[in-house]
């Protein structure tokens, strides 16, 4: 069943109005007539099963028939850092990162970023990754959509950072020593509604000062596995792991 995220003032006690572009897809892509059920989210969480009842020109009216008590959300707050990687890649982290459960992402520039945007840019990218979370979160049926946060330095990242429970930064050297710091170790800390903030390099990883930095700033390096793994890939790595721990094992 198709789903939607509708904003608060769109919402009036049972009654329920699609407008912009959810209203064209119903009515223009979807072809839906009157009866035509889909899933309504609101801003607090909660999903409803309702029904169309009139449809205009540029808008889609509906009524609530059945609140549903699903909840689709990981029950550790995890916020993506992300390094701004080259091309789409940041695309790709953002749609799946959604689906397996990211909170929010923090798009953020470092020492060995090869992209550079521009305020102007910054702005438009936004956009984009609004739209991006936003259908990748009816896709996979999330009762949230993520933050994502305008592109920052790794300062203003550091700024943000002191309010989160647990902060992690990806470090390929922690795959190759021998005694190091495990992401298994950071998971078995975790407990329900904590918040992690794991922050991943670009492709060509945290310059020095950058890892002194984090350190300084309370962020443990941990490696992610045993194998160096790429920008777009460390955060999904991530996800699936604590989706796995937290979700299929429940282990708290």
């Amino acid at each position: 069943m198709q789903r939607y995220f509708i904003p608060s003032n769109n919402w009036h006690d049972q009654d329920v109005i699609i407008k912009g572009q959810d209203a064209h897809h119903l009515i223009r892509v979807l072809r839906s007539h009157i009866g035509d059920q889909v899933i309504c989210n609101n801003t607090d969480g909660k999903a409803a099963i309702c029904a169309i009842n009139a449809i205009a020109d540029k808008e889609v009216q509906l009524k609530v028939k059945e609140w549903l008590t699903e909840d689709n959300e990981l029950p550790i707050h995890v916020t993506i850092a992300q390094g701004l990687p080259k091309g789409d890649k940041i695309d790709f982290v953002l749609q799946k990162g959604t689906e397996l459960g990211a909170h929010a992402f923090i798009p953020f520039s470092s020492k060995r970023s090869v992209v550079k945007w521009d305020d102007k840019k910054s702005r438009k990218k936004h956009e984009r990754f609004s739209r991006i979370v936003k259908e990748a979160s009816e896709q996979s049926h999330r009762n949230r959509i993520p933050k994502v946060y305008l592109p920052m330095n790794l300062n203003e990242l550091l700024k943000i950072s002191q309010s989160f429970d647990i902060k992690i930064f990806a470090y390929e050297e922690e795959a190759k020593v021998e005694k190091y710091h495990s992401f298994s170790t950071i998971v078995k800390k975790l407990k329900k509604d904590q918040s992690l903030l794991l922050c991943i390099g670009p492709e060509g990883g945290f310059a020095e000062e950058e890892v002194a930095l984090l350190k300084k700033n309370g962020f443990t390096p941990v490696r992610l596995g045993p194998r160096i793994l790429r920008t777009e890939t460390a955060a999904l790595y991530a996800l699936a792991s604590l989706s796995y721990q937290f979700e299929e094992l429940g282990c708290f």
